[in-house]
């Protein structure tokens, strides 16, 4: 078991061919690329990461992704959340206990390439920890009080205290005369591989049942989660639209 040496940092894309809002999104094209493509490829491209890896439970990405000579993992198509998934992928491909393993979602082709530092480095500094997600402070007013933006607040220490769809905290009196700073989860997460079985081992949290916001279970169940304030927004391909304005921002 390695304590002193650091540890090895692999990231996880999670690829789904069936979606609700956007049927076989991995393998939509960008300027003529699948997006899954770009996303491994730009993670490849981190120095931090030893290996990246695609989960998937279909072929036809699992076909895409060899074909672009990529590494891919097939998981099993019965997996309730993408974190089950992640840890199915990390037994799979053998990461260390004590190894990192970043979640990298594969619906955002365009994400800068330091926040797979920024998330990953408060579990290389501190072994204790089991893991870490990034936030970004709500510039578009929009944002707040759409359930889709998951809102977060933390500790003085940076440690996760609640996330939420609703706005938190709740301004109680309208005349405040500065109102409270919002801050959006990004879907980013850097997990102790050990921890990552534990936490899918955990049955299904009350506040997890109601948000629908699995990282609820870790906190939940006593396990701290460090934020990482970062000023990288990230854009997620949702629908078919926002293909669109992927590439008018690549086009720049």
């Amino acid at each position: 078991m390695q304590h002193n040496a650091n540890p090895n940092v692999v990231a996880i894309i999670p690829a789904r061919y069936h979606s609700n809002r956007f049927e076989g999104k991995p393998l939509a094209e960008i300027m003529g690329k699948p997006m899954v493509q770009r996303v491994y490829e730009r993670a490849a491209s981190v120095e931090l990461l030893s290996r990246v890896a695609v989960a998937t439970d279909d072929e036809r990405i699992a076909d895409c992704v060899r074909a672009f000579g990529g590494e891919v993992v097939m998981t099993r198509n019965d997996h309730v959340s993408g974190t089950d998934r992640l840890a199915e992928a990390a037994e799979l491909l053998n990461i260390g206990e004590e190894d990192v393993v970043v979640n990298i979602q594969g619906d955002q082709p365009m994400f800068d390439r330091q926040v797979v530092r920024q998330v990953a480095q408060p579990l290389i500094d501190d072994p204790a920890l089991p893991m870490a997600t990034l936030i970004y402070k709500i510039i578009r007013e929009t944002e707040i009080n759409d359930p889709n933006h998951v809102k977060t607040v933390f500790d003085r220490n940076g440690m996760a205290l609640y996330f939420s769809r609703s706005p938190i905290p709740f301004q109680r009196n309208p005349d405040e005369p500065v109102p409270p700073t919002y801050y959006k989860h990004l879907g980013f997460y850097a997990y102790r591989k050990g921890f990552l079985l534990t936490f899918v081992g955990l049955p299904e949290g009350e506040w997890e049942r109601f948000e629908k916001l699995e990282q609820l279970r870790a906190l939940e169940f006593g396990y701290r989660i460090k934020v990482v304030l970062t000023e990288h927004d990230s854009v997620e391909v949702d629908t078919p639209r926002d293909l669109q304005r992927v590439e008018e921002l690549l086009r720049g």
